[in-house]
């Protein structure tokens, strides 16, 4: 336990000040006076979701590969796995930039963005998108600081990063009268400084990355993708479902659209801790399954479990006594009100069981099942958000939206926490081990490089 929460708080306290920025971000915004401002940063965050979330999938197969090399005691295949991860996802979160700065008009107005909204959200999107390249480097090398143990400074990674953009945010918003401009170039600029840092603890403090060649892609291109491609189809599905989420939302007007992209920023911030811990306890696996320390691995699940609950539980009370302030400093409308104090008097005790789907999301990613956390994640988002929306929408207008998402949680958590439970337990009759996943060839590249 004490592992779990040092490492899930090193981790929460980084991830909670980004997006404690980024709410700030958006309270800046709004002092502007203009809810077409604010809604047109929701529907852009439903679009940018996708590219954050993959850029989360690629972070995640590479802590748990990295992880595992280090358990086993081969440092030098971890370098090399952490250097090919870096590069593949570079070229990966840059193609989807592309895409997404290509077809950003198309892609706001299928989410529902009409008339000024969504050409403001395609500017934004035109300015924030091309550094994502930048931030999947970035990534990798905080999730290779994670695989060896250090949440400390793969915290100060996202902390320094986001006391950046708290300091220009305001200058370049306010100060110079950019407006969303100043918030899109403020997010890109805190993207490079994000960049600067995680290089230098990877490289400078713990030498986790060998010097960028072919053969480094070669090591790790088969048993990398085995765990990302399902790892990324598992982080896709929560922004697949917040943008249908958000296309309801959006028949309600801009108004109700505020104040679902506040809940939105709300969301990440209160439970940073919830996202944290499935990072978190992705190297803790890794590394105790790759030395073979199965009871240390069902020990971690159980108490990943046990933590999850106790924060869920004590930021749902706060939310549920803080919600109305939340919404009055926003200055939103009516609509957007309810919205927002829907989701921290209910909708926020959906994480209760949220928390326990990431713990088994993370086990199966971790410990060779990826695919699992794959059928989870769309079970929640792909097949039940939709139906849910739009049925408890009918009954409840746009509050409903909020209580889908949390309905949602509550359904599949449940199954999917007793389901990892299980795997863990039974990971002791298992053969296979985490080095199968390198082909013979990547031992090979190793063993040249140690001679080198």
């Amino acid at each position: 336990m004490g592992h779990v929460a040092r490492m899930t708080m090193t981790g929460t306290v980084g991830i909670t000040f980004v997006f404690l920025v980024d709410v700030v971000n958006l309270f800046w915004i709004a002092k502007l006076g203009d809810p077409g401002l604010v809604a047109a940063i929701g529907f852009a965050f439903a679009i940018q979701f996708f590219s954050v979330s993959s850029g989360i999938g690629l972070m995640i197969a590479s802590t748990a590969l990295i992880s595992r090399y280090i358990g086993s005691g081969d440092l030098v295949l971890a370098r090399l796995t952490a250097t090919g991860a870096l590069i593949t996802a570079f070229v990966i979160q840059s193609t989807m930039a592309l895409f997404i700065f290509l077809f950003r008009h198309e892609l706001v107005e299928m989410a529902g963005a009409t008339g000024e909204t969504a050409a403001l959200a395609a500017r934004y999107l035109a300015i924030s998108v091309p550094s994502l390249g930048i931030m999947a480097v970035s990534m990798i090398a905080s999730g290779a600081l994670r695989a060896q143990g250090d949440g400390k400074r793969s915290m100060m990674v996202t902390m320094t990063s986001g006391g950046v953009a708290m300091v220009v945010d305001p200058f370049l918003i306010l100060g110079l009268g950019m407006g969303l401009d100043g918030a899109a170039w403020g997010l890109v600029l805190s993207r490079f400084v994000m960049l600067g840092m995680a290089l230098r603890f990877a490289i400078g403090t713990h030498d986790l990355l060998a010097p960028p060649r072919f053969e480094c892609v070669q090591v790790s291109i088969r048993p990398y993708l085995a765990i990302a491609v399902p790892a990324i189809t598992t982080q896709l599905a929560t922004p697949v479902g917040n943008y249908l989420l958000t296309r309801v939302m959006a028949q309600y007007g801009d108004e109700a659209m505020a104040g679902w992209a506040v809940v939105g920023r709300l969301t990440v911030v209160a439970f940073g801790g919830i996202f944290s811990l499935s990072g978190a306890i992705g190297g803790i696996f890794g590394q105790n399954y790759g030395a073979g320390r199965y009871d240390r691995v069902r020990r971690t699940y159980r108490d990943a479990l046990v933590f999850g609950l106790f924060y869920s539980l004590v930021t749902w009370g706060l939310l549920a006594v803080f919600g109305g302030q939340v919404a009055q400093a926003f200055g939103l409308t009516q609509p957007g009100r309810e919205v927002v104090v829907s989701f921290t008097m209910i909708g926020a005790g959906g994480f209760i069981f949220a928390g326990a789907m990431f713990v088994s999301n993370a086990a199966f990613n971790s410990l060779g099942r990826p695919a699992r956390s794959s059928l989870v994640n769309w079970l929640r988002d792909g097949v039940l958000t939709l139906p849910l929306a739009w049925w408890l929408a009918g009954w409840y207008g746009a509050q409903g939206v909020v209580y889908a998402q949390a309905a949602a949680s509550v359904l599949v958590g449940v199954g999917a926490a007793l389901w990892g439970w299980h795997y863990v337990n039974c990971l002791a009759r298992q053969t296979q081990t985490a080095l199968d996943l390198a082909p013979p060839r990547a031992h090979a590249h190793a063993d040249r490089f140690r001679r080198r």
